[in-house]
Protein backbone atom coordinates (compact mmCIF):
# COMPACT_ATOMS: atom_id res chain seq x y z
CA UNK A 1 0.00 0.00 0.00
CA UNK A 2 1.11 3.70 -0.43
CA UNK A 3 0.04 4.78 2.41
CA UNK A 4 1.86 1.87 4.62
CA UNK A 5 4.18 3.77 7.32
CA UNK A 6 7.64 2.98 7.13
CA UNK A 7 9.46 1.56 10.10
CA UNK A 8 12.58 1.86 11.94
CA UNK A 9 13.20 -1.66 14.32
CA UNK A 10 15.64 -1.49 17.37
CA UNK A 11 18.19 -1.34 17.92
CA UNK A 12 18.74 1.33 14.92
CA UNK A 13 22.68 -0.33 14.42
CA UNK A 14 23.43 -3.63 13.84
CA UNK A 15 26.62 -3.90 12.20
CA UNK A 16 28.57 -3.25 15.43
CA UNK A 17 28.42 -2.90 18.88
CA UNK A 18 27.29 0.46 20.14
CA UNK A 19 26.43 2.70 23.04
CA UNK A 20 26.10 6.08 24.53
CA UNK A 21 23.77 7.73 21.15
CA UNK A 22 24.32 11.71 20.84
CA UNK A 23 21.95 13.48 17.94
CA UNK A 24 22.36 16.49 16.76
CA UNK A 25 19.73 17.77 14.74
CA UNK A 26 21.36 20.17 11.26
CA UNK A 27 19.52 20.96 9.01
CA UNK A 28 17.01 18.41 7.08
CA UNK A 29 19.13 15.65 8.95
CA UNK A 30 19.89 13.68 12.47
CA UNK A 31 23.23 13.21 12.66
CA UNK A 32 23.63 10.49 15.43
CA UNK A 33 27.30 9.93 17.11
CA UNK A 34 27.82 7.37 19.03
CA UNK A 35 30.65 5.31 21.02
CA UNK A 36 31.95 1.86 19.70
CA UNK A 37 31.90 -1.35 22.06
CA UNK A 38 34.73 -3.40 20.44
CA UNK A 39 34.01 -7.57 19.98
CA UNK A 40 36.77 -8.41 21.87
CA UNK A 41 37.59 -7.28 25.39
CA UNK A 42 40.59 -6.18 26.79
CA UNK A 43 40.54 -6.87 30.88
CA UNK A 44 37.09 -7.54 31.17
CA UNK A 45 36.19 -4.02 30.95
CA UNK A 46 34.81 -1.55 28.35
CA UNK A 47 37.01 -1.54 25.51
CA UNK A 48 36.50 1.52 23.61
CA UNK A 49 38.87 3.65 21.06
CA UNK A 50 37.10 5.24 18.48
CA UNK A 51 33.24 7.10 17.66
CA UNK A 52 31.10 6.53 15.11
CA UNK A 53 28.51 8.73 13.33
CA UNK A 54 25.27 7.77 11.66
CA UNK A 55 22.83 9.73 9.86
CA UNK A 56 18.78 10.05 8.68
CA UNK A 57 17.05 12.22 7.08
CA UNK A 58 13.10 10.34 7.50
CA UNK A 59 13.85 7.33 10.82
CA UNK A 60 14.22 4.73 9.28
CA UNK A 61 16.82 4.58 6.45
CA UNK A 62 20.02 5.24 8.51
CA UNK A 63 23.84 5.98 6.78
CA UNK A 64 26.97 4.56 8.06
CA UNK A 65 29.82 7.52 8.22
CA UNK A 66 31.77 5.54 9.91
CA UNK A 67 34.83 5.82 12.48
CA UNK A 68 34.66 9.69 12.76
CA UNK A 69 37.12 10.19 15.44
CA UNK A 70 39.11 7.88 17.53
CA UNK A 71 42.36 7.55 20.22
CA UNK A 72 44.69 7.18 17.73
CA UNK A 73 43.89 11.49 16.55
CA UNK A 74 44.69 12.44 20.20
CA UNK A 75 48.15 11.99 20.85
CA UNK A 76 47.41 12.61 25.07
CA UNK A 77 45.16 10.33 25.70
CA UNK A 78 45.31 6.44 26.59
CA UNK A 79 42.23 4.73 26.01
CA UNK A 80 38.46 4.70 27.56
CA UNK A 81 36.90 6.81 24.23
CA UNK A 82 33.48 7.17 26.00
CA UNK A 83 30.60 9.08 25.48
CA UNK A 84 30.57 12.05 23.41
CA UNK A 85 28.48 15.10 21.70
CA UNK A 86 28.67 17.39 18.55
CA UNK A 87 27.01 20.98 18.15
CA UNK A 88 27.21 23.57 15.58
CA UNK A 89 28.75 26.88 15.92
CA UNK A 90 29.65 29.36 13.31
CA UNK A 91 29.92 26.70 10.31
CA UNK A 92 32.08 24.54 12.61
CA UNK A 93 31.30 20.79 14.52
CA UNK A 94 32.40 20.63 17.54
CA UNK A 95 32.90 17.22 19.37
CA UNK A 96 33.49 16.32 22.82
CA UNK A 97 34.41 13.66 23.93
CA UNK A 98 35.75 11.85 27.17
CA UNK A 99 38.79 9.51 27.55
CA UNK A 100 41.63 8.63 29.99
CA UNK A 101 44.44 10.78 29.82
CA UNK A 102 48.04 9.34 30.14
CA UNK A 103 49.50 9.42 33.70
CA UNK A 104 46.41 11.53 34.47
CA UNK A 105 42.53 10.55 35.16
CA UNK A 106 39.80 11.25 32.68
CA UNK A 107 39.82 14.62 30.79
CA UNK A 108 37.54 16.03 28.14
CA UNK A 109 38.85 16.23 24.52
CA UNK A 110 36.85 18.56 21.63
CA UNK A 111 37.65 17.62 17.96
CA UNK A 112 36.81 20.18 15.30
CA UNK A 113 35.86 19.82 11.89
CA UNK A 114 33.97 21.33 8.77
CA UNK A 115 31.76 18.73 8.71
CA UNK A 116 29.13 17.24 10.81
CA UNK A 117 30.86 13.88 9.67
CA UNK A 118 34.56 14.81 9.82
CA UNK A 119 37.22 13.79 9.90
CA UNK A 120 37.75 15.94 13.43
CA UNK A 121 40.96 17.23 14.64
CA UNK A 122 41.82 17.22 17.79
CA UNK A 123 42.58 20.53 19.89
CA UNK A 124 46.05 18.62 20.87
CA UNK A 125 45.23 19.20 24.93
CA UNK A 126 42.04 18.54 26.82
CA UNK A 127 39.18 21.12 27.32
CA UNK A 128 38.64 20.29 30.80
CA UNK A 129 41.05 18.11 32.97
CA UNK A 130 40.73 18.11 36.77
CA UNK A 131 43.33 15.55 37.10
CA UNK A 132 40.22 12.96 38.99
CA UNK A 133 37.78 10.68 37.59
CA UNK A 134 35.17 12.74 37.28
CA UNK A 135 35.55 14.56 34.04
CA UNK A 136 33.49 12.28 31.81
CA UNK A 137 30.33 12.36 29.57
CA UNK A 138 30.39 16.10 28.13
CA UNK A 139 26.95 17.69 27.28
CA UNK A 140 26.96 20.86 25.36
CA UNK A 141 24.01 23.40 24.61
CA UNK A 142 23.97 27.01 23.24
CA UNK A 143 21.76 29.18 24.41
CA UNK A 144 19.54 31.64 22.81
CA UNK A 145 21.84 34.58 24.18
CA UNK A 146 24.67 32.51 22.55
CA UNK A 147 26.56 31.91 25.99
CA UNK A 148 27.45 27.53 25.27
CA UNK A 149 27.45 25.59 28.35
CA UNK A 150 29.55 22.14 29.02
CA UNK A 151 27.84 20.02 31.69
CA UNK A 152 29.96 16.77 32.72
CA UNK A 153 30.49 14.49 35.60
CA UNK A 154 30.20 11.44 37.12
CA UNK A 155 29.50 11.16 40.08
CA UNK A 156 29.06 15.06 40.64
CA UNK A 157 27.29 17.04 38.15
CA UNK A 158 30.05 20.52 36.66
CA UNK A 159 29.44 22.62 34.07
CA UNK A 160 31.59 25.38 32.20
CA UNK A 161 30.80 28.54 30.75
CA UNK A 162 32.22 27.78 26.83
CA UNK A 163 33.72 31.22 25.40
CA UNK A 164 32.23 31.59 21.73
CA UNK A 165 35.10 29.69 19.93
CA UNK A 166 33.65 26.66 21.76
CA UNK A 167 37.22 25.38 22.20
CA UNK A 168 38.05 27.20 25.97
CA UNK A 169 36.13 28.37 28.29
CA UNK A 170 35.43 31.17 31.38
CA UNK A 171 38.50 30.86 33.57
CA UNK A 172 37.30 33.44 35.69
CA UNK A 173 34.29 31.62 36.59
CA UNK A 174 36.15 28.23 36.61
CA UNK A 175 34.36 24.84 36.81
CA UNK A 176 31.03 24.97 38.34
CA UNK A 177 29.94 22.63 41.19
CA UNK A 178 26.52 21.64 41.34
CA UNK A 179 24.91 20.81 44.69
CA UNK A 180 24.48 17.24 45.12
CA UNK A 181 20.41 17.29 46.59
CA UNK A 182 17.93 14.96 46.57
CA UNK A 183 15.40 18.48 45.80
CA UNK A 184 17.35 18.66 42.56
CA UNK A 185 18.20 14.50 41.70
CA UNK A 186 15.87 12.46 44.09
CA UNK A 187 17.35 10.37 46.99
CA UNK A 188 19.71 7.56 45.25
CA UNK A 189 22.41 4.82 45.63
CA UNK A 190 25.31 6.59 43.92
CA UNK A 191 27.77 8.64 45.65
CA UNK A 192 26.60 11.24 46.73
CA UNK A 193 23.41 9.91 48.00
CA UNK A 194 21.49 10.90 45.18
CA UNK A 195 19.95 8.93 42.20
CA UNK A 196 22.27 11.26 39.91
CA UNK A 197 24.96 8.82 38.04
CA UNK A 198 26.68 9.93 35.17
CA UNK A 199 25.85 10.62 31.36
CA UNK A 200 24.05 14.21 31.43
CA UNK A 201 21.99 15.72 28.41
CA UNK A 202 21.27 19.18 28.61
CA UNK A 203 18.78 20.67 26.58
CA UNK A 204 16.17 23.67 26.15
CA UNK A 205 12.62 23.71 25.06
CA UNK A 206 9.35 26.27 25.73
CA UNK A 207 12.14 28.07 28.28
CA UNK A 208 12.65 25.18 30.34
CA UNK A 209 15.95 23.48 30.78
CA UNK A 210 15.87 19.66 30.85
CA UNK A 211 19.00 17.36 32.30
CA UNK A 212 18.46 14.06 31.77
CA UNK A 213 21.05 11.68 33.47
CA UNK A 214 21.55 8.42 33.69
CA UNK A 215 20.03 7.42 37.31
CA UNK A 216 20.66 4.80 40.58
CA UNK A 217 17.53 4.21 42.53
CA UNK A 218 17.48 3.31 45.99
CA UNK A 219 18.82 -0.70 45.72
CA UNK A 220 19.05 -0.51 41.98
CA UNK A 221 22.44 -2.01 40.51
CA UNK A 222 21.66 -0.69 36.88
CA UNK A 223 20.87 2.82 35.65
CA UNK A 224 17.65 3.72 34.71
CA UNK A 225 17.27 7.45 33.10
CA UNK A 226 15.78 10.07 35.42
CA UNK A 227 15.23 13.98 34.89
CA UNK A 228 15.58 16.90 36.28
CA UNK A 229 14.62 20.84 35.35
CA UNK A 230 15.14 24.57 35.91
CA UNK A 231 14.17 27.84 34.78
CA UNK A 232 17.88 28.80 34.53
CA UNK A 233 20.47 27.21 32.70
CA UNK A 234 22.83 26.87 35.84
CA UNK A 235 20.36 25.44 38.33
CA UNK A 236 18.97 25.47 40.75
CA UNK A 237 17.24 21.78 39.37
CA UNK A 238 14.45 20.52 40.80
CA UNK A 239 14.20 16.87 40.27
CA UNK A 240 11.26 15.23 37.86
CA UNK A 241 10.86 11.66 37.48
CA UNK A 242 12.16 8.22 36.18
CA UNK A 243 12.03 8.97 32.31
CA UNK A 244 12.73 4.76 31.70
CA UNK A 245 13.06 2.08 33.52
CA UNK A 246 16.82 -0.11 34.69
CA UNK A 247 15.39 -3.19 32.56
CA UNK A 248 18.23 -3.70 29.14
CA UNK A 249 20.40 -6.15 29.90
CA UNK A 250 23.31 -4.14 30.39
CA UNK A 251 24.73 -1.90 33.66
CA UNK A 252 24.65 1.63 32.20
CA UNK A 253 21.97 3.49 30.04
CA UNK A 254 22.79 6.79 28.59
CA UNK A 255 20.32 9.28 27.42
CA UNK A 256 20.21 11.75 24.25
CA UNK A 257 16.94 13.70 23.60
CA UNK A 258 16.03 15.83 20.53
CA UNK A 259 13.13 16.90 18.27
CA UNK A 260 13.15 16.06 14.83
CA UNK A 261 10.47 16.97 12.10
CA UNK A 262 8.07 17.62 14.67
CA UNK A 263 8.45 14.45 16.73
CA UNK A 264 10.18 14.25 20.26
CA UNK A 265 12.91 10.95 20.37
CA UNK A 266 15.01 9.26 23.00
CA UNK A 267 18.20 7.74 22.47
CA UNK A 268 18.79 4.88 24.63
CA UNK A 269 20.90 1.81 24.94
CA UNK A 270 20.38 -1.99 25.60
CA UNK A 271 22.30 -5.45 25.33
CA UNK A 272 19.78 -6.68 22.77
CA UNK A 273 21.84 -7.83 20.28
CA UNK A 274 23.20 -10.97 19.80
CA UNK A 275 26.00 -11.24 22.12
CA UNK A 276 24.70 -8.44 23.90
CA UNK A 277 26.64 -7.77 27.65
CA UNK A 278 26.90 -5.36 29.91
CA UNK A 279 30.29 -4.21 27.26
CA UNK A 280 28.41 -4.94 24.41
CA UNK A 281 25.63 -2.45 23.74
CA UNK A 282 23.74 -1.22 21.15
CA UNK A 283 21.66 1.54 20.11
CA UNK A 284 17.54 2.19 20.06
CA UNK A 285 15.14 4.78 19.94
CA UNK A 286 11.90 5.64 21.27
CA UNK A 287 9.31 8.18 20.32
CA UNK A 288 7.56 10.12 23.38
CA UNK A 289 5.41 13.25 23.83
CA UNK A 290 5.62 16.49 26.46
CA UNK A 291 2.68 16.54 28.74
CA UNK A 292 1.44 20.25 28.96
CA UNK A 293 3.07 21.35 31.74
CA UNK A 294 6.87 20.17 30.16
CA UNK A 295 6.80 17.14 32.25
CA UNK A 296 7.50 13.54 31.06
CA UNK A 297 6.08 10.38 31.83
CA UNK A 298 8.44 7.04 32.23
CA UNK A 299 8.68 6.27 28.22
CA UNK A 300 8.68 2.34 27.72
CA UNK A 301 11.91 0.59 25.91
CA UNK A 302 10.14 -0.16 22.52
CA UNK A 303 10.17 -2.33 19.06
CA UNK A 304 11.41 1.36 17.16
CA UNK A 305 9.96 4.14 15.52
CA UNK A 306 7.65 5.18 13.00
CA UNK A 307 9.18 6.89 9.84
CA UNK A 308 8.96 11.01 9.53
CA UNK A 309 8.92 12.83 6.27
Amino acid sequence: MANEKKFCKNPIITSIYTADPAPMVYGDTLYLYVTHDEDELLNDFYTMYDWHCFSTKDMVNWTNHGKIFSLDDISWAEDRAWAPQCVERNGKFYLYCPVHKKDGGMAIAVGVSESPTGPFKDLGYPLVDEGDWNDIDPTVFIDDDGQAYLYFGNPELRYVLLNEDMISYNKEVGIVKIPMTEESFAKGSHNTGTSYGEGPWFYKRNGLYYMVYAAFGLDKKDEHLAYSTSKSPTGPWVYGGVLMTEEGGVFTNHPGVCDFKGHSYLFYHTGQLPGGSLFHRSVCVAEFKYNEDGSIGVIPKCDGVEGVE
